[in-house]
């Protein structure tokens, strides 16, 4: 059986299985993701065996260190994995939910309620926790879940889909409500985004490789790609604190989207401020480049190069850059962002609120980092991805983002 015939019958059992499972009860659909609470601690073993395999295998082909990082799970991971899935549980349901209602002077009755979407398709590298995130996420929110990993993570997420069929089989529902794309062959992508027909909403987490990827996809994308993320470090700010956000915004991960890549400061602050955090940043093993004003504060710094401002490195580089004014921080983050994540420090409400109201990025911060671009963050218990999109959803994607709605109309023999 050739790709496309086996992938187009595993899509069209998916949207079968996605019918009944829209229909689930809210109680159903909790056991289920209870169950896959628990098997995720009595198989431990099975996932860390076969992501040791992975990671071997990885490091055998040369996988940089913030690839490696992505695709290990331990029992530390698994474990935040399995709370998350508890925290999507306690959930309230969108599904249902009413949105609006009103009535119309001919006694219509118009109610704007939630529904699932139908049939997702996660497109996604070495993320092996994006497994259970994105399908527990799709199904309490009543969407079949077609989850096409990457090869770097191919045994480890065969065990994580095996987990998640036997909670389904528990809750007596078909199994074919979560699809797995067993292939690394990337024709798999050509065939999802072929497929209106089957499959609803693809939504891509990777890099420029996959945005060529989908160029032309006939199936509606909410992509999750690059995450250049910037920190303003104002005239006015706690220097302290700044300090303290910087460093937790490159160093905490480096290898995740929401890592700070360039940091921008403010003249007057810059002599005192940029010394200090770069001692602490070169301490953590932090390779630092900047424009022409930086290097002079901090003679072990790289001259950056006008490719560094536009790169997402998800590793301990950070690009530096010394800004006369708001303004200019603002221009630059416009010119050179990607609108997922942007801080600025500062004790000036006037020029936070400039900031807040002028970056258009689907998260803003004022005196936090931007780490916190995280669903399981934000309380959503996971996410399925983080969207710099400006349609349907924006910022970190939980259950709400994963439905739409319909309208029901109640009547008494209206005819128009």
């Amino acid at each position: 059986m050739n790709l496309e015939h086996a992938l187009t019958s595993q899509l069209a059992r998916a949207r079968i299985g996605g019918r009944a499972l829209a229909l689930a009860s809210t109680e159903q659909k909790n056991q289920i993701l209870v169950e896959i609470k628990h098997k995720l601690f009595s198989r431990a073993d099975d996932i860390i065996a076969a992501n040791q395999n992975d990671l071997t295998e990885a490091r055998h082909v040369g996988l940089n260190n913030a690839m490696l990082d992505r695709l290990t799970l331990d029992r530390a991971r698994i474990t935040s994995i399995a709370r998350g899935v508890e925290t999507v549980a306690a959930l309230p349901d969108p599904v249902g939910e009413t949105i609006a209602r009103w009535k119309r002077p001919n006694g219509l009755e118009i109610i704007q309620t939630r529904v699932p979407i139908g049939v997702v398709a996660i497109i996604y590298e070495a993320r092996p926790n994006v497994t259970i995130d994105a399908a527990i996420l799709c199904l309490k929110a009543g969407n079949a879940v077609v989850l096409r990993g990457g090869k770097e993570a191919l045994a480890t997420n065969r065990v994580l889909v095996e987990v998640m069929a036997e909670a389904l089989r528990s809750a007596g529902l078909a199994t074919d409500c979560v699809a797995f794309i067993d292939t690394p062959d990337r024709e798999a992508i050509q065939i999802l985004k072929r497929r209106p027909d089957l499959v609803d909403l693809i939504i891509p987490r990777g890099g420029k490789s996959l945005k060529a990827a989908l160029a032309g996809s006939e199936v509606p994308v909410l992509p999750h790609f690059d995450g250049i993320c910037h920190t303003y470090v104002d005239r006015s700010a706690d220097l302290k604190m700044a300090e303290e956000i910087c460093f937790n915004a490159k160093c905490s991960r480096p290898s995740v989207c929401n890592a700070m890549e360039t940091m921008l400061v403010h003249r007057a602050v810059a002599d005192k401020f940029l010394p200090a955090i770069a001692q602490r940043m070169v301490a953590a093993g932090v390779e630092l480049r900047g424009d022409r004003d930086t290097c002079t504060i901090i003679p072990g710094a790289r001259e950056a190069t006008e490719a560094d401002w536009d790169t997402e490195y998800l590793d301990l580089i950070l690009a530096i850059k010394v800004v006369d004014s708001v303004d200019e921080a603002i221009d630059f983050i416009s010119r050179h962002g990607s609108r997922l994540a942007d801080a600025i420090v500062t004790e000036d409400q006037e020029t936070a609120r400039r900031f807040e109201r002028e970056i258009d990025s689907a998260t803003v911060y004022v005196n936090a980092s931007t780490r916190f671009t995280d669903g399981f963050e934000f309380g959503f218990g996971a996410e399925t991805g983080i969207s710099t999109n400006r349609l349907h959803a924006r910022g970190p994607m939980g259950l709400r983002e994963l439905t739409t709605y319909k309208y029901v109309i109640h009547g008494d023999g209206q005819i128009r």
